[in-house]
């Protein structure tokens, strides 16, 4: 579709859109996409914190979808699907919104039961308020079905993978191995630790990349590294951008991601893309486009498994090349961010022609 969409979109960030994630990135990538094709992009960061927000934060939300035009297309992010409950039901027919699920709140790691209870039952009321909701996986649009969204309102769009230099290598007696990922529970940092305390015969490094985004956890994860021996192998970064960043993907040798769930994985997709031999946990959508053959696939929260599956890469270099061909070759085939933002602007453009049957679900 070349000719413009017609009204301003107004997209509703969970907070500041230059924060350092992947799914914030999504965010950053779809404003800055549509921009380019012409569209009136707005977006209005909502304060939190998210997802268990306040009644301050709630009326922030009110106002803020008040002041949007009649008839404007709204793209709202997942994470602030709470903070706008009250205001997606108010203007629910004034306005044509799509819901952009990263992966359903009430699946994130860490969460009690009465919490992950509260999270699905605001998830799948919200949604009902929605025209469309677009997410980044076959596996995402099934979790967001079993939320009783219709398959005929679901837009999977991958989020497109920038091509990149095929990195080179630590060039050091053993390899390093790289993780880039919040600190957070749902990563499975506590499951590497264990897996690479089994290994510690073999010559390896790891570098972990990421910002804490649960309180306390950057220190459960420095005591169980301790505990376990391994705490001079590792190198705790923090939350690292552009070149910094690029320095460490060209470094590294083997990228894992031992995550217990994820909407997609952008961070695989970019390992993918500079052709890195790379050992992810099956869990989400990681399995829709990481082949076995470019490292492994191992169940989460396997740290046995995981061991097994990384020991051969660390141990043979031979292994690694051949991890690396099946890696840059799944690389090139991913979606560009051209096709994704394509995908998404359709999507909003279906809102405008649509009038759906929208029903608050009791």
């Amino acid at each position: 579709m070349n000719r413009r969409i017609g009204v301003p979109i107004h997209i509703i960030s969970p907070g500041a859109i230059d924060q350092l994630t992947g799914g914030f990135g999504f965010l950053r990538r779809i404003r800055d996409g549509l921009t380019k094709r012409g569209e009136e992009v707005q977006v209005h960061e909502l304060p939190g914190p998210h997802p268990f927000v306040d009644e301050p934060s709630r009326r922030t939300a009110d106002h803020v979808f008040s002041m949007i035009p009649d008839g404007a297309a709204v793209l709202v992010d997942g994470l602030a699907l709470p903070v706008a409950a009250h205001a997606l039901w108010v203007d629910r027919y004034r306005l044509r919104m799509t819901a952009l699920v990263h992966h359903p709140l009430h699946l994130e790691a860490g969460l009690d039961a009465e919490e992950a209870a509260l999270l699905r039952r605001l998830e799948r009321d919200t949604l009902a308020y929605v025209r469309r909701v677009i997410v980044p996986s076959r596996s995402t649009a099934a979790d967001v079905m079993a939320l009783d969204v219709p398959e005929k309102r679901i837009t999977v769009a991958n989020p497109g993978t920038d091509r990149a230099i095929a990195a080179t290598g630590s060039g050091g007696a053993g390899p390093v191995l790289l993780c880039v990922a919040s600190l957070s529970p749902r990563k499975g940092h506590l499951v590497l630790i264990e897996a690479l305390s089994r290994l510690m015969h073999l010559p390896w490094r790891l570098v972990l990349v990421g910002a804490e985004r649960h309180p306390g956890h950057e220190r459960v994860l420095r005591d169980a590294m301790a505990e376990r021996g391994i705490a001079a192998r590792v190198d705790l970064l923090g939350e690292l951008a552009g070149d910094a960043l690029e320095r460490y993907w060209q470094g590294t040798d083997i990228f894992v991601l031992p995550t217990f769930h994820e909407g997609y994985g952008m961070v695989a997709a970019e390992a993918l893309a500079r052709g890195l031999p790379l050992v992810v946990s099956d869990a989400g959508a990681l399995a829709e486009f990481v082949p076995p053959a470019a490292g492994g696939l191992v169940p989460a929260g396997d740290a046995a498994a995981l061991a097994r599956a990384l020991e051969p890469l660390i141990s043979d270099a031979d292994v690694r090349a051949q991890a690396a061909l099946a890696a840059r070759t799944a690389g090139a085939a991913l979606p560009t961010w051209d096709d994704a933002i394509g995908i998404i602007r359709s999507a909003l453009a279906a809102t405008l022609a649509s009038n759906p049957e929208i029903e608050h679900i009791a």
